[in-house]
């Protein structure tokens, strides 16, 4: 499945990842490829907590790249 990653660096030059397909889904890292790490990771859990709750799974993005 593919979700909408957006990563930003704070204030402090920690980077945030968020999937704003998945309310609440929030990780971080001390670099870009880890908090990349760390957000795959934590859709991985929220999407087992959602198919454990019985909750439905939202879709898988697909994307078209048009010139």
């Amino acid at each position: 499945m593919k979700f909408r990653v957006l990563i930003a660096q704070d204030e402090d030059g920690v980077f945030v990842a968020q999937c704003p397909d998945l309310p609440g889904c929030l990780s971080q890292g001390r670099t870009r490829a880890e908090a990349e790490v760390n957000i795959t990771n934590a859709i991985g859990g929220y999407l087992k907590s959602l198919q454990q709750h019985g909750e439905p799974v939202p879709p898988s993005i697909s994307e078209e790249i048009v010139e």
